[in-house]
């Protein structure tokens, strides 16, 4: 069983950079045919996908985040982490990681495996 614990900063200023960690056990995020995708949801908003990590560190970025987001990983750790640049209170959201088998997870499917979610709230 694939689980996934997010972790996060809770409060961010604007113009600071957003930093969430998802530690996965069960698998090794570098098994093969494991995609692992970030998403978030925020109030008045659908869930938004935001991009990926591929078991040998590809990382599609969604368009709407292209400029602003990169995802890294520590394989050691077995953790995977979404950084947001530039952050302003619309990037106020619950953050969730997401792990599909066979393909990156793009919208919500109930075979997939999510975390409980981060709540990341962006207020000076």
């Amino acid at each position: 069983q694939v689980q996934l614990q997010e972790s996060g900063p809770g409060l961010l200023k604007p113009s600071q950079t957003l930093s969430v960690t998802c530690t996965v056990s069960g698998t090794s995020i570098t098994t093969n045919n494991y995609y692992w995708s970030w998403f978030r949801q925020s109030p008045g908003k659908g869930l938004e996908w935001m991009g990926a990590l591929t078991n040998i560190g590809a990382t599609p970025i969604s368009q709407a985040f292209e400029t602003r987001t990169s995802i890294s990983r520590d394989t050691s750790k077995n953790q995977f982490t979404l950084h947001l640049r530039s952050v302003t209170p619309e990037d106020t959201a619950v953050y969730y990681c997401v792990s599909r088998f066979g393909s990156i997870a793009i919208t919500r499917n109930e075979n997939d495996y999510w975390g409980q979610g981060t709540q990341v709230t962006v207020s000076s």
